[in-house]
């Protein structure tokens, strides 16, 4: 298994738009490309409370390829982005990294 964290720093007062776009919009087109999340946060204590960081688990690094590509490229979601963004812009910067397990994590 691959887990990608992905850490989305919001423009300041902009999270709670990033927010409802992932509740009304990006989740279902995940369930439709059967991409799986496995948790999201918001930062409690830390540098900024403008971030959501999530995480997707994976089987390959060709599984998510395939299906991040299609979702990306999905009209519903290049539709659905835009419009949430009519406001202005969301998101300041992303990072994104694929982690694998070690063999004493309890998580595999």
């Amino acid at each position: 298994m691959i887990m990608e964290m992905r850490v989305y720093r919001c423009l300041p007062g902009r999270l709670p738009a990033l927010m409802k776009r992932f509740d009304t919009l990006t989740l279902k087109l995940w369930d439709k490309h059967g991409i799986k999340q496995a948790g999201f946060y918001t930062t409690l204590i830390g540098t900024s409370n403008q971030e959501l960081t999530y995480f997707i688990a994976w089987d390959s690094l060709a599984e998510r390829e395939k299906k991040w590509t299609a979702f990306q490229s999905d009209p519903d979601w290049i539709a659905g982005r835009a419009k949430s963004e009519e406001d202005g812009q969301i998101i300041d910067n992303i990072v994104s990294q694929l982690l694998v397990p070690t063999p004493f994590s309890a998580v595999k």
